[in-house]
C-alpha cells in the first residue's frame, strides 16, 4: 500500500498570485474546507509546502 496524505484547503485563493491558484487545482483543491487524500510523493509535497499558507495536512497514512 502506497503511503498517502489528506490535505485540506483552509485559505481562500482570492488575491493570490496565479501560480498559487493553479497549484490548488493541482492538487484538486478548488473550495474552502474540502479534503483531498493524495499520494504521498515528494512532488506532491512540495507542491503542499508551496502553498503551505493556504492547505493543511490533516492526515498521514501508511
Amino acid at each position: 500500500m502506497a503511503k498517502t496524505i489528506v490535505v485540506k484547503q483552509i485559505g481562500s485563493p482570492i488575491r493570490r498570485a496565479a501560480d498559487q491558484k493553479q497549484t490548488l487545482i493541482g492538487l484538486g483543491l478548488n473550495k474552502m474546507h474540502k479534503t483531498r487524500e493524495l499520494e504521498d510523493t515528494p512532488s506532491i509535497r512540495g507542491m503542499v509546502e508551496k502553498i503551505s499558507h493556504m492547505v493543511e495536512i490533516i492526515e498521514e497514512k501508511g
